[in-house]
């Protein structure tokens, strides 16, 4: 590409998340984990794809025959209160990697995550940042 064309192309700086991508191996399976033990909101299915609305971030699980890692992106989800969805995923039958736990203490809040596997071995996190009280002094 010329310098000069280059000059005259727009500035691109990506921002929002539209979509989000998992592959899954057995499409049913991990819509009723999706819809049901995590009670995302269901879109609308496509072919070997199925689409859910996450805030304002919709995720596509689409289906592959193809072996899976599991070891790709993380999705975090923020939750208000950590520790009350933990005990109700648990009581749905999700498995944890680890309780939720203290990652950061920063001056406005405290960062709590915990780890889950969907059942294709996608990671999955729970998030919370938990607005610490100002300190009296």
């Amino acid at each position: 590409m010329s310098s000069d064309m280059a000059d005259t192309q727009p500035a691109v700086h990506l921002g929002e998340i539209g979509q989000i991508a998992l592959t899954v191996r057995d499409l049913a399976r991990a819509r009723d984990f999706y819809q049901n033990a995590l009670g995302m909101q269901f879109l609308f299915d496509a072919g070997t794809m199925a689409f859910f609305q996450c805030g304002t971030v919709r995720l596509l699980i689409g289906a592959s025959d193809k072996p899976l890692s599991g070891e790709g992106a993380i999705l975090y989800f923020r939750v208000a209160d950590i520790r009350g969805v933990h005990s109700a995923l648990k009581n749905r039958g999700v498995t944890f990697l680890e309780e939720p736990h203290l990652v950061a203490r920063m001056k406005s809040h405290d960062l709590w995550i915990c780890f889950l596997k969907d059942p294709d071995g996608n990671t999955l996190a729970l998030m919370s940042e938990i607005t610490t009280p100002p300190s009296e002094g």
